[in-house]
């Protein structure tokens, strides 16, 4: 194996990354953010489709591309760090190889179909010494980190209910595996945007107590959940609504948290995903910053102010994996509260299937 550096980023040596899947999440959402990390090198990619291959090594000059994981796995000792952007039933299977094979992993969300999978994953990365982390972008949007610091100055009160949604208009489902396959494989907006909902939520209030779910499938030719609704009640007594759809023709405000001294209320999605599938990288000056217009709004009706945006940062996730590897600092997503997510996402099912409250 590649030696590790002694202060990544200081010039010396890099944590040598191999990208597992060069589709839109490993494209767009994770091999940028390496490429930005001071102290990290995108040194492979894996992926058996040519013009993949040819946009890896075009973008990334240097890179080692792999047609498949298994000729990966074979040279393992080159690389520190598998970050897992495949097909969400793919990410276990790929994750436990890749710790075998003496690499720290960090896995695209879901982390695993079940909670089982993530605790047994969890296991064995604790039980070799790994680390092991999911990428939970979501944490660092800039609304996101806006929320949190209006939270902790007391500017809402006590917070009582927070609601949050990912809505799309796709009446035209995608001839992707997302929106085609099966929820057995991984597929439907509960797998794919709930993660990041739920992730937030519970960071925000703490874990959850309680579900109840409405989970539908609304377009032709779908077989997955494509309208989702969840209500959680979180142990300390506050409540989250969240919202996923691909069906929605006019979307509701991205949060609305209400407290007993005010409301925040926000709208638009995060700007870095679109700046990163135009060919971005976080090293711009203004990355992640959100103009004025953009910024949510605080207040009571008839007192409202806008409040500056925090910036995004979708890197520090990746300098907070660079400094556990490295340097043996905190995980910047510890997998256990993910397992908790991944609880939630099982009672939702189980609680639309009844359509009943499922206590955790």
């Amino acid at each position: 194996m590649a030696d590790a550096p002694s202060t990544p980023g200081d010039g010396g040596s890099e944590l040598h990354v191999a990208l597992i899947g060069y589709g839109k999440g490993g494209e767009v959402f994770h091999a940028p953010l390496i490429d930005a990390v001071p102290g990290l090198r995108l040194a492979a990619v894996v992926t058996g489709n040519p013009d993949r291959r040819r946009a890896a090594e075009e973008r990334y000059p240097g890179v080692t591309v792999y047609p498949n994981a298994a000729a990966l796995w074979e040279d393992a000792h080159r690389y520190e760090i598998a970050v897992i952007a495949t097909p969400n039933d793919t990410h276990a299977p790929l994750a436990k190889v890749a710790l075998e094979a003496g690499m720290a992993v960090v896995v695209d969300k879901p982390f695993a179909l079940s909670s089982v999978q993530a605790r047994e994953l969890t296991d064995l990365a604790a039980e070799l010494g790994r680390v092991l982390t999911v990428y939970q972008n979501r944490r660092w949007d800039a609304d996101f980190l806006t929320l949190w610091k209006l939270i902790e100055e007391g500017a809402l009160g006590q917070v009582h209910r927070f609601e949050s949604r990912f809505e799309r208009w796709r009446p035209r489902p995608k001839p992707t595996w997302r929106e085609s396959g099966g929820v057995e494989a991984g597929a439907g907006l509960l797998y794919d945007l709930g993660p990041h909902l739920i992730d937030q939520a519970v960071n925000l209030l703490g874990p959850v107590a309680s579900v109840y779910a409405e989970i539908d499938v609304l377009r032709e030719g779908v077989s997955a959940d494509d309208d989702v609704f969840l209500a959680l009640d979180h142990a300390r007594g506050t409540r989250s609504h969240l919202w996923m759809s691909a069906l929605s023709a006019q979307n509701g405000p991205r949060f609305r948290v209400l407290g007993d001294k005010g409301a925040f209320v926000s709208h638009g999605m995060d700007g870095q995903e679109a700046r990163l599938a135009a060919g971005e990288q976080p090293k711009t000056p203004d990355w992640g910053v959100v103009p004025e217009q953009d910024w949510g709004v605080l207040g009571v009706d008839g007192d409202t102010r806008r409040v500056p945006s925090e910036r995004g940062a979708y890197q520090e996730f990746y300098a907070g994996v660079r400094d556990a590897v490295g340097e043996g600092e905190p995980l910047p997503v510890d997998p256990h509260e993910v397992i908790h997510g991944l609880e939630v996402i099982e009672a939702a099912r189980r609680s639309a299937r009844t359509g009943s409250v499922v206590t955790l």
